[in-house]
């Protein structure tokens, strides 16, 4: 059985703005149906590359195909309303001036009956059938974004490009619409790119991550595996508070408070940064000065004295002042635990969740 072709995939995008390369030959496909995260921080060359795509933009070399075939490289454009791919913005972009239906059906062609139908269709499935004669200043701001959605999909686009479209919204209402928006993609077997800066938003949306760093794709994954494998120290910290700690290989080893840690491949003399996530972190009490014995699975204690703790809703965040090099080391520990300020416990690192990279020379 031949593996299934990309709906969408681009090769080696680059784009320059005044000498400065801002996409950096990128390079992904998306499977039909799939959605797929272009995660990273402001200013990495995302939206850009949704630009491209979507032909509102053009690459100065690469190219961009759709179900195989080619729409654009150096010589060939075809222009953004040809190209059967939706957009949708943080900004949704309503007509002031149409009905809720008049704005669902702005990108309709054919029969007024069949216009309609479909209309009535989408509004359905996003629940607002009840609002399809009104204007868009009449509805909430989540109301907007599912308007905008039927309106995106209404022309059955094989492709919706999805930029930053949930960072407008009210908190609560966020993981119910991304939900619902994510439940009605699916249905209608529409391929999605959607760029984000939030880890959160990617981790719950996508099948696939792509993360970018300086108009390159720095790792590609599915988000189990971006998370728990992290290609370097700035992925890891992108998802998550990191604990660091800094040590030097000897043998292949690297003595820490911590017990010793494997760093294959790092020559000897060489400095690794061992990374870590609050969560990993297991605490002990402190016996007369003494704390719980070194296992294979946690390593060695390190004597830690408390800072403060907070209790954050679901869990309780709680920074050590650590005796071996006075420096802070953050742990999360599942609902409330407020030890006071100036306790001194044992902390130890689930060595199965700790990640060594060599450091990077500045």
């Amino acid at each position: 059985m031949s593996a299934p072709k990309p709906r969408l995939e681009i090769r080696n995008l680059t784009r320059r703005f005044e000498g400065k390369t801002v996409v950096d030959d990128v390079s992904l496909s998306i499977l039909p149906g799939h959605v797929t995260c272009l995660l990273g921080p402001s200013g990495c060359g995302k939206s850009t590359t949704l630009r491209m795509i979507a032909g509102v933009d053009t690459q100065d070399e690469g190219e961009i195909y759709l179900d195989g075939a080619l729409i654009s490289d150096n010589q060939h454009h075809i222009p953004p309303e040809q190209r059967s791919i939706g957009l949708m913005f943080q900004d949704f972009a309503l007509f002031p001036h149409l009905s809720v239906a008049e704005n669902v059906a702005f990108g309709l062609n054919g029969p007024k009956a069949e216009q309609r139908k479909r209309v009535e269709t989408l509004l359905g499935r996003v629940g607002l059938m009840h609002h399809i004669d009104a204007f868009p200043h009449e509805l909430s701001g989540g109301e907007q974004q599912r308007v905008a959605l039927a309106r995106a999909l209404a022309p059955k686009p094989r492709v919706m490009l999805m930029d930053e479209p949930f960072s407008g919204l009210d908190n609560r209402l966020r993981d119910g619409i991304r939900d619902e928006t994510l439940a009605l993609l699916k249905e209608e077997g529409t391929s999605v790119l959607l760029v984000t800066h939030e880890p959160e938003e990617a981790m719950r949306m996508a099948d696939e991550i792509a993360l970018m760093r300086g108009g390159k794709i720095v790792q590609r994954g599915a988000p189990y595996n971006i998370y728990n494998a992290p290609v370097d120290r700035a992925a890891v910290s992108f998802f998550s508070d990191i604990n660091v700690l800094e040590g030097e290989v000897r043998g292949a080893l690297t003595e820490t408070p911590f017990g010793q840690f494997l760093a294959p491949g790092v020559p000897d003399g060489g400095r690794v940064d061992i990374v870590f996530r609050p969560q990993h972190v297991g605490i002990d009490f402190d016996r007369g000065g003494r704390g719980p014995l070194p296992t294979a699975a946690q390593g060695t204690p390190a004597r830690g004295i408390v800072e403060r703790a907070r209790f954050m809703g679901s869990e309780s965040l709680v920074e050590f002042r650590m005796d071996y090099n006075n420096e802070v080391l953050k742990a999360t520990v599942p609902n409330v635990f407020l030890p006071k300020p100036g306790t001194p416990l044992w902390l130890t690192v689930r060595r199965d969740r700790c990640f060594v990279f060599p450091q990077k020379k500045a």
